[in-house]
């Protein structure tokens, strides 16, 4: 749909380094504050080469508004960076209002994405680093995904993808690994939509993951119940006796690289992990966390990682990382948003790319 300029290909595919898209997300949200100030830190773009997709007119409107006002933070120039203006209508860019996601916002924040994916399907970049968007905003634009994940994976060709979110502790330096079996389905649909064969996808996911991007050809899986106590022997639920027991048992036997722990309990799992994060190393925690549905999952990351977890698409043909946090349209261009999140998406895309390329 977009071409690059010969320049631009020729910056591009100078050399080896990771080469990463990173989009700007809703205009009217926090994406362009977080993106210039992840940027203005040296260490979050010295082993990769950055190509900002988005709006450069935006990014120094947000440069120059921020650099005024008192005890102002630390920002990039726009003007040093590469950035990759995607076209817009001016009727649409004129409509989008800060601090509201609306039709505009989101018709801009969609073509921002739906341009790196089809440069990075072409080849031109690694992986991709997307800020965040209102799923509200595309949806009044028109565009009908759950979110980015589900973009990404139909442009992609793709079925069999996850959410997987990691952090790294800045205490301790543990990774905590985080993949929800289930994402964004409403509760009540949960136990009817987990089955063994989606299951078995989705460990499939993880342990390709873990050997792919993460180095680790073998390691310990921790997997949750579905119940409270995981059920206490069909007390509190028949899903673990019916099928979730079976199924890990014959999954065990086909991993034999991989020990899998389970089903644990939803409210005791996250003990480990919490005393890895905060120092105590001699919990041995597991080097990958499966959750059931959303919530499990996502309130012990956010918890304890809410600044610095990162969610990374996994089974797509190109990396894939987003800050873990929304648009927060109430503190757009206040100067106040936490780029932590978008530095360690950047820093992890990079790493990831680095050790897929390694193994070429």
């Amino acid at each position: 749909m977009y071409q690059l300029t010969q320049n631009q290909t020729a910056n591009i595919l100078k050399n080896s380094r990771p080469r990463l898209a990173v989009t700007l997300g809703d205009p009217a949200g926090i994406g362009t504050e977080v993106v210039l100030k992840a940027l203005a830190d040296s260490a979050v773009s010295q082993n990769c080469d950055i190509t900002v997709i988005g709006d450069s007119h935006l990014l120094l409107k947000t440069y120059q508004q921020l650099s005024s006002i008192d005890n102002s933070p630390s920002l990039v120039n726009p003007t040093s960076l590469n950035i990759i203006d995607v076209p817009v209508d001016q009727q649409i860019s004129e409509q989008i209002i800060v601090g509201t996601g609306n039709v505009a916002s989101g018709a801009a924040s969609f073509a921002y994405m739906e341009y790196a994916i089809a440069q990075t399907l072409a080849g031109n970049f690694d992986g991709i680093v997307t800020g965040p968007i209102a799923k509200s905003a595309w949806k009044a634009a028109g565009y009908n995904y759950p979110g980015q994940t589900e973009l990404l994976a139909e442009k992609a060709g793709v079925e069999r993808f996850g959410m997987l979110f990691v952090a790294r502790s800045p205490y301790t330096d543990w990774t905590m690994r985080t993949l929800l079996a289930t994402t964004h389905i409403p509760l009540r649909e949960v136990a009817d939509t987990l089955t063994p064969q989606l299951l078995t996808k989705k460990l499939d996911l993880l342990v390709e993951c873990l050997e792919k991007d993460f180095g680790l050809t073998s390691g310990r899986i921790a997997i949750a119940g579905l119940n409270p106590h995981s059920g206490e022997q069909g007390q509190l639920g028949t899903e673990e006796i019916d099928w979730l027991i079976p199924w890990l048992e014959a999954e065990r036997q086909k991993r034999p690289n991989f020990q899998l722990d389970g089903p644990i309990p939803p409210d005791t799992m996250w003990v480990k992990p919490g005393q890895a994060w905060y120092g105590n190393a001699a919990v041995n925690p597991a080097d990958a966390y499966l959750a059931l549905y959303h919530d499990q999952g996502l309130i012990p990351v956010k918890l304890m990682a809410f600044d610095r977890a990162v969610n990374t698409s996994i089974g797509l043909p190109f990396v894939r990382t987003s800050p873990d946090h929304g648009t927060a349209f109430d503190i757009a261009l206040k100067g106040v948003a936490d780029a932590t999140s978008m530095k360690e998406a950047i820093i992890l895309a990079a790493e990831l790319v680095s050790q897929r390329l390694a193994v070429k």
